[in-house]
């Protein structure tokens, strides 16, 4: 059994019944959102893109330019980034007295915040592309904000990695390497897909770095909400 690590001190709950339950309600959105996004795509994938190989293929393909699961990406991207924007304000709630704590929660409020700059600068469809064609403006803006939404995740895992213990330490570095490992092959990916070559492998591969961050949301998600939840009375455990 994989024991959830214990936050440091330095996190208080918040003085009234009806903040405590904010708060949990905050947190617990860092945990519906790991959830959410791969449990959305992959079923989107399924049902809806027969055409669509989710072992050789990105996740951003399945809102490319002319994708049927376009519309209904957009709109769980949309939610997703909400979720975070709650989240990272859950976190930042949760971290009085702990600096890389709030450091965390505000990368995290940034990195949804980043949500809707997507919208405008989808990828082009693999068919689509002609060999040796120059990329597009909204190709190039996609890779621009996948780097920029790497460097966010690198700087939440570090500074997340010095907020919670040494369990959690050990944990988020751990992730961390993964995500430099996966994220260095999908971006070393770029220009076969810019050509419009086949890519094997490369959706597992997207898949384990991106798997391995909404990993450790949940895990952050988890631990904050074990932390800002009261014990119970002895009046309560009496009831039960």
């Amino acid at each position: 059994m994989t024991t959830v690590p214990q936050p440091a001190p330095g996190l208080t709950t918040p003085a009234t019944p009806a903040s405590t339950r904010l708060q949990q309600v905050l947190l617990a959105c860092g945990l519906v959102s790991s959830v959410l996004w791969p449990l959305t795509a992959e079923t989107l994938a399924a049902l809806l893109y027969d055409a669509y190989d989710s072992r050789s293929q990105t996740i951003s393909e399945l809102s490319a330019i002319g994708a049927p699961t376009r519309a209904l990406m957009t709109v769980e991207g949309a939610l997703y980034s909400a979720l975070l924007v709650a989240f990272g304000l859950g976190v930042w709630r949760a971290a009085v007295g702990n600096r890389p704590l709030r450091v965390t929660g505000a990368l995290l409020f940034a990195y949804g915040a980043m949500g809707p700059l997507w919208y405008p600068f989808p990828i082009s469809a693999r068919a689509d592309i002609e060999p040796n064609a120059p990329m597009g403006l909204t190709d190039v803006m996609h890779i621009v904000l996948g780097a920029a939404d790497t460097v966010l995740i690198l700087s939440m895992l570090g500074f997340g990695a010095m907020a919670l213990g040494r369990r959690f330490r050990i944990y988020s570095l751990l992730t961390l390497v993964v995500v430099v490992a996966f994220g260095v092959l999908t971006f070393g990916s770029v220009p076969q897909m810019a050509a419009g070559e086949p890519t094997p492998w490369l959706g597992v591969v997207e898949r384990t770095y991106l798997g391995a961050f909404l990993l450790w949301v949940a895990v952050l998600s988890v631990t904050l909400l074990r932390s800002s939840t009261p014990p119970r009375s002895s009046t309560d455990r009496d009831r039960r």
